[in-house]
């Protein structure tokens, strides 16, 4: 028999495509296998995700991922506290990665759905046929939500009556190449202005022929502000502080380029940018990055999932330095969002397509702590990758807290000696103290292991000469 929900009686079960699973048995202490996402069926051409989730009305809220809004039968799942579920009546299946709590109409959107607080679930019709990709919080009117599409259509849907209004097409506004796959991530608004990620990049970015990806800001009004034209995949930071909270705004957001993962952070109105180090190459495509997250897992404790590492993120600001950057564990798995439910942490999962057998994925439950189990945290990148650099000019700030044993792989193209100067934070408060001065000759390499046990929270490096230089580190 099905419990009953602290706001009323459950509806009896229902038959057919729409009935509640009963619950199944634990298996692997992570996973209910009869909680999965599927294809049925022969000849589907796409794939089986879960693209975003969240807790509300005493249930975990789910939504499917299909590629290209192709199929049926995938839609808006419902989990009870029992762990059984159902394929919600309201479904429909797309490509929809989207989520936001909306405390001034006490509704959650995900998906092309809003969910009242007694788990009541209307459907905004005119956005269920585009890929959702971000909600986030209007800038004017707090009745008022943005809608960000794949393909870079921004929408204002009314929170009540949900009416939809078209207001920017960013592929215009942002200039985007004209044979680049458009691929917009993700959006947020905090500290007055709506930031968006759009993570196109294929060899052609690789190569440096093309700049298609983009991070940029918008203040309600006026022109876009382009931050930059590399690709970025999330933007990220704390809901519920309001417009006038004058801390813990912050709004962190994750791109790369071909030399490493790029964290910029926008703190009392201005942007830092800071390197991490990358936990696998699998993720360096438009398609492969899609996943990406900064959430805030737990009552301000924010985890970062970046190119195969999670992360600690601090949840509040000092002094306009950015500490507390922590490596938790790296993994090889597809995370398409995470949250905290019923005292578990909840991974999403983008598992298999059609590739290599029916489309399907499911659900992770553990806790925080269980991360650790995935792996050690290990990576590899560069402040600079064969990159032209200034004399005097620190390279941006990069990650070196939480790790092992570290190399340092230095070399360059000019005709005269370079030196090479390392620099290191120690606290992560921006005061920087020379590490050591590495001379290397005309066109020459060198390779440094750093003591055992030796960690700074960041490093960076400096040339004494104009050149086109690499610095590359590798922790393990």
């Amino acid at each position: 028999m099905l419990a009953l929900s602290a706001v009323g009686q459950e509806p009896a079960p229902e038959s057919g495509l729409h009935a509640w699973h009963a619950p199944g048995p634990l298996v692997g202490g992570h996973v209910f296998p009869h909680l999965t996402v599927r294809a049925d069926g022969v000849g589907s051409d796409s794939e089986a995700g879960i693209g975003a989730m969240i807790p509300w009305a005493n249930r975990l809220w789910a939504v499917g991922y299909v590629a290209h809004a192709r199929g049926a039968g995938i839609g808006l799942y419902e989990v009870r506290d029992d762990f059984s579920w159902r394929l919600h009546p309201e479904s429909r299946t797309g490509t929809y990665a989207n989520r936001l709590v909306h405390w001034k109409s006490q509704q959650v959107f995900i998906g092309p759905h809003a969910i009242d607080a007694q788990g009541k679930v209307r459907t905004i019709e005119a956005l269920v046929k585009h890929r959702l990709t971000a909600t986030a919080s209007h800038l004017r009117d707090p009745d008022l939500l943005y809608f960000l599409t794949m393909e870079g259509l921004l929408f204002e849907v009314h929170s009540r009556t949900l009416e939809v209004r078209q207001i920017a097409d960013l592929v215009k506004e942002l200039a985007l190449p004209s044979d680049a796959y458009v691929h917009f991530k993700s959006a947020h608004t905090a500290q007055g202005r709506l930031v968006v990620a759009n993570n196109s990049y294929d060899e052609k970015e690789y190569e440096g022929q093309r700049n298609a990806g983009r991070l940029a800001e918008w203040r309600g009004s006026g022109d876009w502000l382009i931050l930059e034209d590399n690709p970025f995949v999330e933007v990220g930071g704390k809901q519920n502080l309001g417009a006038g909270a004058t801390f813990g705004n912050t709004i962190y957001a994750l791109g790369w380029d071909r030399a490493s993962p790029i964290l910029r952070v926008l703190h009392e109105g201005e942007w830092t940018r800071y390197r991490l180090p990358r936990g696998s190459h699998s993720f360096d495509h438009t398609w492969n990055t899609e996943w990406m997250r900064i959430r805030e897992v737990q009552t301000e404790r924010y985890l970062l999932d970046s190119f195969g590492i999670f992360y600690d993120l601090p949840a509040l600001i000092y002094s306009d330095h950015v500490w507390g950057v922590r490596p938790i564990a790296s993994h090889l798995r597809i995370v398409p969002d995470f949250c905290h439910w019923r005292g578990l942490l909840v991974l999403a999962g983008d598992q298999t397509d059609s590739a290599v057998g029916q489309p399907q994925s499911g659900f992770w439950f553990g806790s925080v702590d269980d991360l650790t189990a995935f792996g050690a945290p290990t990576g590899w990148g560069a402040v600079w990758r064969d990159d032209l650099v200034r004399a005097g000019v620190p390279s941006d700030p990069f990650l070196m807290t939480g790790f092992r044993d570290k190399g340092l792989h230095l070399w360059h193209d000019s005709s005269q000696l370079v030196n090479f100067v390392v620099e290191v934070d120690p606290l992560g408060d921006g005061r920087w103290r020379t590490y050591r001065s590495f001379p290397v000759k005309p066109g020459g390499y060198e390779h440094h292991e750093f003591p055992s046990g030796f960690s700074a929270h960041w490093v960076r490096v400096t040339t004494d000469v104009n050149c086109k230089a690499t610095a590359h580190f590798i922790y393990s």
